[in-house]
Order: structure tokens, then C-alpha cells, then sequence
């Protein structure tokens, strides 16, 4: 495996390569990356990953300077995964007079007002820019990301298809721990009661899921049953449960069609997020949490 640091290089080393693997990431590796990794190996004849924390998309209140940061342990992971090219440029190579703000953003309108975007403005005028950046770079090619971050990967995709872009974006499923947490690499923040007690996010979804699949069709309901559960844990403060079309993330009454089913909450300062996919059509209902895990025990929902 090769790594390169600046943009120069980069370029130098795909000139001329028609058969790329690509999978943006900020590090700390777990095995929700490695999913993505194993995905583009298997597909591609060069996999490239960048490791990148993007200060673009975090605000002056969040955890950029704790973000977790391991270089050489998640180099170590990607060469194991067969990654021919590990890109980790400084913030200085990928903006220009860094730390002073860019003068060229790129902004999805829309798809970016609700959800996460509330709770953080410019978040995602951050992702879609040096996700654009990279894109530009890498030039034709198939682009991995994790459905956990659902709103992020319907940025990309709009964002891919708005500026015909040559690029497939590929969502791949999101994973999970064996208790059910899906895997984040925030996680490594909780304390042991806190991280037990993120167990509550999972549990609402899966109640939810539960309900659609035994007929439910308000999206009303969905929702407060969701969010309910998670106010039973006082450990976690709930910041919204949403349920939503799948791909315009606009709110919807009616669960019809496929519908996401997003949650964001915060256990002490670590800021979690959660979702799963709901499909309903004539022949009934299911509902994709993602990698399986063990089902939960009997009356574990709650009252609704």
C-alpha cells in the first residue's frame, strides 16, 4: 500500500487507471469501514481510501480537536484489507490557505434543511465540498459510503447526480455491534453506563420495525412510538426522530413506499446517530436495521 499526501502525487498515481474503488473516510477505522473497503477490493481493480478529518464540516462548538485520530493503526488496517492507496493529505493541501474559510464551497439545497442539517448548520456544505473535491480528484470511479449516515450519502448522491459527475455512489449497509449499537467511531467516547445506555437507540428502531411490519401505515405514530422509547433511558437526550422519504428526506404521513426512520441523540456530549429503511408495498411491510444482530427479548418495547 502507498500513501500519498498531497494532490500532485495523487494524481500522478491514477493517471491513466479506468477501474477505481474509492472510500472517503476520516479514520479511526472499525468494521463498518472495513465493510466498505472489503466492498470496493472485491469490485475493483485499484481501491483507493482517503483519511481525511474534514474541518469543513464540523462548527466551532463540535469535536474536531477530539475527534479520534490514529494514523498508523488504520493504515495498518487498510493495507490488511488490500487498499492500494491510502490518501491522507494535511487540511492545508486540500484548502488553500487553510485555516482561513474556503472561497469555494459546494451547497445541496433541500435535502440538507432537516434532520442533522438543523442541529448543524454548514455541516454539510462541508461534506459536499470535499466530497466534490475528492471526486475531482479521483476522476471516474465507484464511491463507497455507509448508510448510517443516511442524509449524507442522499447529499452525495444529489450532489454526484446534480453536477454530472462520473461517479457511482454506492450505499452499503450499515453495521452493527452484537448488542445492536451501530458502530460509530464516537462510540470509543462513551463511558461503560453511557455505552450501555445507547443500547436505547437501537431499541426504539426496533420497535418501530415491529410496528410497521405488524401494520402500522401513520408515520405519526412511527415516530412517537420511536422517540418514546428512547425517553425512557435518562442517560439519553433525544434530539429528533424522524420519519421520512427515503430519498427526498422531505416528512411524510404516510408510511408507503420506501421511508426512512432517522434518530440523532446525545449520551453525555457524544452525539449519536441511528436509522433504519422501511419498505412497504401490496405484498406487506419489512424493515433493514442493517447487519443482523440477535433479536431482542419480549417486551422490550414498552408501552406505546
Amino acid at each position: 500500500m502507498r500513501t500519498i499526501r498531497t494532490v500532485a502525487e495523487l494524481r500522478a498515481a491514477l493517471a491513466g487507471k479506468n477501474d477505481i474503488g474509492l472510500v472517503p473516510t476520516m479514520g479511526a477505522f472499525h468494521e463498518g469501514h472495513l465493510s466498505l473497503i472489503r466492498r470496493a477490493r472485491a469490485e475493483h481493480d485499484l481501491v483507493v481510501v482517503s483519511l481525511f478529518v474534514n474541518p469543513a464540516q464540523f462548527g466551532p462548538s463540535e469535536d474536531l480537536e477530539s475527534y479520534p485520530r490514529d494514523e498508523q493503526r488504520d493504515a495498518g488496517l487498510a493495507a490488511a484489507e488490500g487498499v492500494d492507496i491510502l490518501f491522507a493529505p494535511p487540511a492545508e493541501e486540500m484548502y488553500s490557505g487553510y485555516p482561513a474559510p474556503t472561497l469555494t464551497t459546494v451547497s445541496v439545497e433541500g435535502l440538507t434543511a432537516g434532520l442533522c442539517g438543523e442541529a448543524r448548520p454548514g455541516h454539510f456544505d462541508g461534506v459536499a465540498t470535499v466530497v466534490a473535491k475528492l471526486f475531482a480528484l479521483i476522476g471516474p470511479c465507484t464511491a463507497y459510503f455507509g448508510r448510517k449516515d443516511a442524509q449524507q450519502l442522499a447529499v452525495v448522491r444529489r450532489l454526484a447526480a446534480d453536477l454530472c459527475l462520473p461517479v457511482d455512489v454506492v450505499g452499503c449497509p450499515l453495521v452493527r455491534e452484537p448488542d445492536g449499537l451501530a458502530m460509530s467511531s464516537r462510540n470509543r467516547h462513551l463511558s461503560p453506563g453511557q455505552r450501555q445506555a445507547a443500547l436505547v437507540i437501537h431499541r426504539g428502531l426496533r420497535c418501530g420495525a415491529e410496528l410497521v411490519v405488524g401494520g402500522e401505515r401513520d408515520a405519526r405514530r412511527l415516530r412517537r412510538v420511536v422517540a418514546n422509547v428512547l425517553t425512557t433511558e435518562p442517560l439519553v437526550r433525544l434530539e429528533y426522530a424522524e420519519v421520512v422519504d427515503a430519498e427526498t428526506l422531505a416528512p411524510v404521513e404516510l408510511i408507503a413506499g420506501e421511508v426512512l426512520v432517522a434518530v440523532a441523540a446525545r449520551v453525555g456530549e457524544v452525539r449519536l446517530i441511528d436509522n433504519m429503511t422501511v419498505r412497504v408495498d401490496a405484498f406487506g411491510a419489512s424493515a433493514d436495521l442493517g447487519f443482523s444482530v440477535a433479536p431482542l427479548g419480549e417486551g422490550s418495547c414498552g408501552a406505546r
